[in-house]
């Protein structure tokens, strides 16, 4: 009895040694196979199935040299019945729950054979059989419910929140008017604390028409008509006895306005969204006068590059004081000039727009980048300061947007733009990009005395354009989603796209690192090289509090939409919804800290102290442009599409593909 309980310990010791040498045989054999993916392993059990445990007990105990032992021994024959008709009696009297698979089950139908078994006989017919192969199973946040009727309620839901939000911008809209018609009716700008008009742009009424396409945008027809009204009584006239103006702010402001409401009221068989004020010949007309004025800027100059000034009454250019003109002013006049050239005939406006373009195709740069500043007498650029804030930002705005409006062909007589483009996209990665410490926030710096000088890690708010011209030039205007299935993002486009987004993010972070929730002019970012102690934003809570410097002569915000425009542009491009979230956290610091009751919006002194000092003016472009972003942010996709228009500097619709 001792021998024969011996005999049997030694067969079980044998049968757990086969047991693990048939586990590795498996797994090896498995690694070796065919070239499937551990995917297939996971979910196809029709391929690779491992031993299983039952088949290497058997087979190693029929193949032992010691079964004759344990046959012939009396305890091992009962054990060995006993354990045939336990698992008979196993199979037999086990009851299915049915159809349904629990989790436990399908994980363990993976690595090994399946038993299906029905009641009775039909229990051991099917008793070989395979397990059907289940699919991969949800995760709970990814199953659909009741059909996908919650879904459903969400998107209404959601649809009918940001329909609530597009109309508190309208509103605001409205607000804002309100209070320039009240006191500042035909004046450039609206001082709203001291109920006066100011003129500052040349007194050619500038918020009347920087705000004319953004109420047609709006539906508001009462506004429409009163602007409309004025431009077609007072207009013409101001354009004929008005004295200096600049070139470059009254191309984006006031002939851009004049274009995009002539396209948009139904000019050239354009969109005819609204119905009232006068017709669209007359934003037309009034556009070619003073258009052909502002000519002149470009016919007095001795070279390719116009004066920076014009005086209307005479049809005269004049240089600026010191001789120079901005790179970013003598280049975002295209646009404009082009479509006046398209929708009148006359190419006279586009070949002098042209002319700069062509020009500075030929002069040397810095790995695409320009300096800031460029002579007029001699066509060459002065200095050597690269920044795209002031003075440089808009010039590579165009670059991408004229080659647009042309309907970026590679093959149209405008690609060398999009040439330049691409190089100084290039440029900006490699010289300009940083990041911040502690956290990680990626800023466009400056290099204000060339390539031999220090970084500044300075970034005016007007950098955060580039986040939206990023995301237009890697898709073209389509959705991400769009260009990925066309196959056209190369890797040059994803690194574009993926600064696009780190950069607009730092440009919120600029806000919500504030006591007011608003973005100051200009930022420093603290750097390896570069900190300065006890001037942060004032937002404690933030989690970038240490990373953004704000110095006190920079602490101002007058309203600006370069943040909300690139919001704009992402969403739609990206369809991810944190940039309308985001857009609406600023919507909201704006009404609490920059509305004035009376009527109108105004500027900010600090925006790290509470209550802020408050500046009285109200900016053109904040009806012009930051209100029609938000409006369009919070807006279906289909109103103003970004592969059928892009929009001037100053936030005016143009259409893309010109006539010859």
């Amino acid at each position: 009895m001792v021998e024969q309980s011996c005999t049997i310990t030694t067969v079980a010791s044998k049968l757990v040694s086969a047991t693990a040498a048939g586990a590795g045989q498996s797994s090896t054999s498995m690694s070796n196979s065919l070239p499937y993916s551990k995917k297939d392993v996971d979910y196809d059990n029709a391929k690779f199935r491992h031993r299983s445990f039952s088949k290497v007990i058997t087979q190693s105990f029929l193949t032992s040299n010691r079964k004759r032992d344990c046959f012939s021994c009396s305890t091992g024959k009962f054990l060995l019945l006993l354990l045939i008709f336990g698992v008979a009696y196993l199979m037999l009297t086990h009851t299915s729950p049915g159809d349904v698979v629990s989790k436990d089950q399908t994980i363990g139908n993976r690595n090994r054979e399946g038993i299906s078994i029905t009641n009775g006989a039909g229990r051991l017919k099917k008793l070989w059989r395979r397990a059907p192969r289940l699919p991969p199973r949800l995760p709970p946040d990814a199953k659909g419910t009741n059909n996908g009727i919650g879904h459903a309620t969400e998107n209404r839901d959601a649809r009918t929140m940001w329909i609530t939000r597009k109309q508190k911008v309208k509103d605001a809209f409205i607000h804002a008017w309100s209070g320039y018609k009240k006191y500042a009716m035909g004046h450039d700008e609206l001082m709203p604390l001291s109920h006066h008009g100011t003129d500052g742009l040349g007194g050619l009424g500038a918020t009347v028409v920087d705000a004319l396409d953004t109420a047609m945008i709006m539906g508001i027809d009462e506004v429409v008509a009163e602007a409309g009204t004025w431009i077609e009584e007072n207009l013409s006239d101001r354009i004929s006895k008005k004295g200096q103006v600049n070139l470059f702010e009254t191309t984006i402001r006031v002939l851009g306005g004049l274009l995009s409401a002539y396209h948009l009221s139904g000019g050239e068989k354009g969109m005819n969204i609204t119905h009232a004020g006068p017709k669209p010949a007359v934003y037309l007309e009034t556009a070619k006068n003073l258009a052909d004025r502002l000519l002149s800027a470009f016919t007095a100059s001795p070279t390719a590059i116009p004066f920076s000034d014009v005086i209307l009454h005479d049809s005269s250019g004049r240089a600026a004081p010191g001789g120079l003109s901005s790179t970013a002013e003598v280049s975002t006049l295209q646009l404009e000039f082009n479509y006046l050239s398209s929708v009148s005939g006359d190419q006279k406006y586009s070949l002098e727009a042209m002319k700069v373009m062509d020009h500075i195709k030929t002069l040397p740069k810095t790995e695409g980048l320009v300096p800031i500043y460029i002579s007029p007498h001699s066509g060459q650029f002065s200095g050597e300061n690269y920044r795209l804030g002031s003075r440089g930002d808009s010039y590579y705005e165009y670059l991408l947007k004229v080659w647009l409006q042309s309907g970026a062909s590679r093959d149209s007589n405008t690609s060398y733009l999009y040439d330049m483009y691409k190089e100084a996209m290039n440029g900006v990665r490699h010289l300009l990009v940083r990041k911040t410490i502690p956290n990680g926030l990626v800023f466009i710096g400056e290099l204000p005395y060339g390539l031999n000088g220090d970084f500044s890690p300075k970034m005016d708010h007007l950098v955060c354009f580039l986040s939206g011209t990023l995301a237009l030039g890697a898709t073209k205007g389509l959705t991400k989603e769009q260009a990925m299935k066309n196959n056209m993002l190369n890797f040059e486009d994803l690194e574009n796209m993926k600064l696009a987004e780190d950069l607009a993010k730092t440009c919120f972070e600029m806000y919500a690192v504030t006591s007011t929730g608003l973005a100051p002019e200009i930022a420093y970012f603290h750097t390896e090289e570069y900190s300065e102690q006890d001037l942060d934003g004032g937002n404690k809570s933030s989690e970038y509090v240490n990373d953004i410097i704000i110095k006190p002569a920079d602490r101002h915000n007058l309203l600006r939409p370069e943040t909300v425009e690139s919001l704009f542009v992402l969403y739609r491009i990206t369809e991810d919804p944190k940039y309308r979230e985001w857009g609406w956290q600023i919507f909201e610091a704006f009404e609490k800290y920059t509305k004035v009751d009376t009527g109108g919006y105004c500027s900010l002194d600090d925006v790290t102290s509470i209550p802020p000092h408050k500046r009285d003016k109200m900016e053109t472009f904040f009806l012009g442009e930051t209100l029609k972003y938000l409006y369009l942010l919070f807006s279906d996709s289909s109103l103003i599409p970004l592969d059928k228009f892009v929009f001037n500097t100053e936030a005016h619709p143009i259409p893309i593909k010109l006539k010859s």
